[in-house]
């Protein structure tokens, strides 16, 4: 009586480590799926690093206030008192809430105006125009195409060769620089910046 009471303990034994191992091993191999998952949702960030835009609560929460003022209701930040007005590290702008691509380093210039400065756009679809009769006068709005954001205003009073001024709120910006380009998804731009690299100097500051 009493061998057969520890069989059935040895038993009951076996099926409890055998119930465990099999639960390990199901926390592990969902571990290591899980992993691969997140590195595979990176790699497509990494591959499309544009992003839809959020909510208006949640720019709201994200943004600092100066700049959700600018992008969402047409607000103008301070000259010379912001992020990007006289940076000349090589490099791209994208949009701060999308991700889209916008300027290049490569095509702005010192317009002594104390807001970040451009001849052209990266890609002219990336940016919308659109008529700005505010504050009683006649100008040309800049927004971004993604993400409707205010950028800033287009003149006409740019250098050579396209005479144009991009006048843009670094708050509606943020900067790429050329070392991080391909960390961030934006690998197809660095041949932008190849022979400035090879080079080993600044790519040259057009004058107004």
């Amino acid at each position: 009586m009493r061998a057969t009471r520890l069989t059935y303990k040895h038993k009951h034994s076996y099926k409890t480590l055998w119930f465990g191992l099999a639960g390990a091993f199901l926390v592990i191999v969902g571990s290591i799926l899980f992993g691969y998952a997140q590195a595979q949702k990176q790699e497509a960030e990494k591959m499309n690093p544009t992003k839809p835009v959020p909510s208006d609560v949640e720019l709201q929460q994200k943004l600092t206030k100066d700049q959700y003022k600018v992008t969402r209701q047409c607000g103008t930040e301070t000259p010379f008192h912001n992020a990007y007005w006289d940076n000349h590290k090589p490099g791209i702008y994208v949009d701060l809430i999308t991700g889209e691509p916008l300027f290049s380093s490569l095509d702005k210039f010192d317009s002594g105006t104390g807001w970040p400065s451009f001849t052209k756009p990266i890609k002219s679809e990336n940016v919308t125009e659109k008529r700005d009769t505010s504050y009683g006068m006649q100008r040309t709005e800049v927004r971004g195409k993604s993400s409707d954001s205010h950028l800033g205003h287009l003149f006409d009073d740019g250098p050579a060769p396209t005479g144009q001024r991009f006048c843009v709120n670094s708050a509606a910006l943020r900067f790429v620089p050329t070392e991080k380009l391909k960390e961030e998804g934006y690998g197809e731009y660095l041949s932008l910046f190849q022979p400035q690299q090879q080079t080993g100097g600044e790519q040259p500051q057009a004058k107004k």
